[in-house]
């Protein structure tokens, strides 16, 4: 370590691990998929869209049973189930004129899960 003029310590050299670097380099993600993981994870940090994608992995439900258990107006759910939607986290089913929303995959429902658990460690 090398000591700079305000007396911290910074490191000296530009590559310390080449190797490491190369190896890491060959699998980082692309700016692409950055960018759609970035997106992915922004939808999870909206408290109504948390709750709506938990009550979505107990049960599919309609927008008007999420704004009952919410205590919302259905125009509000609607907001949030559309942005779900347009992040691939949900699906939906028509029957009638009713539309029942759930949990697009398995996969949605472990990241949540996975988050959930961190925070309750």
């Amino acid at each position: 370590m090398i000591k700079g003029k305000d007396n911290i310590e910074f490191c000296g050299q530009t590559i310390i691990h080449g190797d490491i670097v190369k190896e890491v380099n060959k699998r980082m993600l692309t700016d692409e998929t950055v960018m759609a993981l970035a997106e992915f994870f922004k939808v999870f940090g909206d408290p109504t869209r948390l709750k709506i994608l938990y009550a979505l992995s107990i049960s599919e439900m309609c927008v008007c049973d999420l704004a009952a258990l919410l205590s919302m107006s259905q125009s509000a759910i609607s907001h949030q189930l559309k942005v779900l939607r347009q992040t691939r986290l949900i699906k939906y089913r028509k029957d009638g004129k009713v539309v029942y929303y759930s949990l697009d995959d398995d996969h949605i429902r472990h990241v949540f899960e996975q988050g959930l658990a961190h925070v309750n460690e």
